[in-house]
């Protein structure tokens, strides 16, 4: 799949700004930059729709904005010349195959170089791996909706999960969560693709959701209709200012968040019930 890169120039005090209302659009994965803020999504996303909700945020903020088509198969080059490793206090680190094995790290994650979200670089992501560390993944069941690269269903294996199941709804995502499961001896990891109907209906102890927020809203009763009764749900992709909203849609299943970490403008929430 390519997708669409939206890149915006902006001085530093309209990002936070900016950041909030793409987070209504149909954006999937935001990066800072130097001079602003990147915005992807899938090529079938995009549309003059999108275009024209872009342009006219110029009436309300300081921006200028240019995208291009980013070709799936230049993740690879882009990966290979920025991926630098990934460590999680002492807790877990992440790396590529073509790096030198980490030391001093409790669980160690290899990602082959496939794709270029996922891979725990984002702040998103890492806190959901701090917030793992705090939970008991021994002989329990895991579902991770949203899987990337599978590095949250590889740790929940390494963390002694019994039954890990992974869904993403793109096919080289799922492709390349096969692949690094194999990698990373945890061959017992199943994949699915597609959305969260892909996968059969069971209840899990841990379901783990690191997507976005439109995404965790209209799939929260699906969520917790999978969750034990017991079990834990871990959320991001979520902007600090959305807390609000999530926590309000979770309370609707039953859900209340016992645990909330942030880093610069995302946040992590853990939730039972």
């Amino acid at each position: 799949m390519q997708y669409f890169r939206y890149q915006f120039t902006t001085p530093a005090e309209w990002r936070d700004v900016l950041l909030a209302y793409l987070g209504e659009m149909a954006f999937e994965v935001f990066e800072e930059t130097e001079n602003g803020l990147d915005a992807y999504l899938p090529e079938s996303a995009a549309g003059p729709e999108l275009d024209e909700a872009v342009e006219a945020l110029r009436s309300q903020l300081e921006i200028d904005w240019q995208k291009e088509l980013v070709p799936y198969q230049n993740w690879n080059e882009v990966w290979e010349s920025n991926f630098q490793p990934v460590l999680v206090d002492d807790f877990c680190g992440v790396r590529a195959e073509f790096h030198e094995p980490l030391s001093g790290v409790q669980n160690e994650l290899v990602i082959q170089p496939r794709m270029a979200f996922g891979t725990g670089h984002h702040a998103t992501t890492e806190m959901m791996m701090r917030s793992m560390r705090d939970l008991d993944f021994v002989g329990k069941r895991v579902l991770d909706f949203g899987c990337g690269t599978g590095i949250l269903a590889i740790l929940a294996g390494k963390l002694g999960a019994a039954v890990i199941d992974a869904v993403d709804i793109e096919e080289e995502a799922c492709t390349n969560s096969s692949y690094n499961a194999e990698l990373n001896g945890t061959p017992h990891i199943r994949v699915f693709c597609g959305d969260l109907d892909a996968v059969p209906f069971a209840r899990y102890d841990i379901l783990l959701a690191n997507i976005n927020r439109n995404v965790l809203l209209d799939t929260m009763q699906a969520m917790s209709a999978r969750l034990d009764p017991a079990g834990t749900l871990l959320l991001s992709g979520i902007l600090i200012q959305d807390i609000p909203l999530i926590s309000a849609a979770a309370a609707e299943q039953g859900l209340s968040v016992v645990r909330q970490l942030e880093q610069g403008d995302w946040a992590c929430l853990t939730l039972r019930r």
